[in-house]
């Protein structure tokens, strides 16, 4: 004969046990609610800022592909184009030459304009939210050279809720002469 079994041996989960359980899923819920409300809008900040530099970007390199291609007069760090006052895109530069720079905190002069959170055009880095550096650069095998390498790089000043690292966009094209 085989041993009754007992209803207690038989019995599955309580209904207290299944509240606790449902208490603690709740509460574990609830904190990962928060979090993920903050790493949402931190990421929507900081894509904002990416989309603002790369519009920027694409901006100051329109400007400076609107320009002759032996421009060395054209003063590109004001809005619109001033004709003189400038370097425009360095003039007629032999093979392998660079003129500007996009080294981040080392500015080249005539090579460099400041903006503010709203990308609006400043006269100095005061106040300035975002900085705009470019360099042009001929290729070492063209004789006479003919073939420019623009290169536009716009770092913002500070990261979106100060998490992570600030947003920077690097926009390349290449300009030629067309005889």
């Amino acid at each position: 004969m085989t041993p009754k079994k007992t209803r207690r041996s038989q019995s599955g989960v309580t209904l207290i046990e299944t509240l606790i359980s449902v208490l603690l899923l709740l509460a574990l819920g609830a904190g990962m609610t928060s979090v993920f409300g903050f790493c949402t809008g931190m990421n929507k900040s900081q894509g904002e800022m990416a989309t603002r530099t790369t519009e920027l970007a694409q901006d100051k390199m329109e400007q400076l592909l609107a320009l002759q291609f032996n421009d060395a007069a054209s003063n590109t760090t004001v809005f619109p184009t001033a004709t003189s006052g400038g370097t425009g895109l360095g003039g007629s530069m032999s093979a392998s030459t660079t003129v500007g720079g996009t080294t981040k905190g080392s500015p080249v002069t005539n090579y460099v304009d400041y903006t503010d959170a709203t990308g609006n055009l400043l006269t100095s880095s005061t106040g300035s939210f975002f900085t705009r550096q470019w360099s042009i650069t001929t290729p070492a095998v063209t004789s006479p050279a003919n073939l420019k390498t623009i290169t536009v790089v716009v770092y913002a000043s500070t990261t979106a809720g100060g998490v992570g690292s600030a947003a920077s966009t690097t926009l390349v094209c290449l300009k030629s002469y067309n005889r």
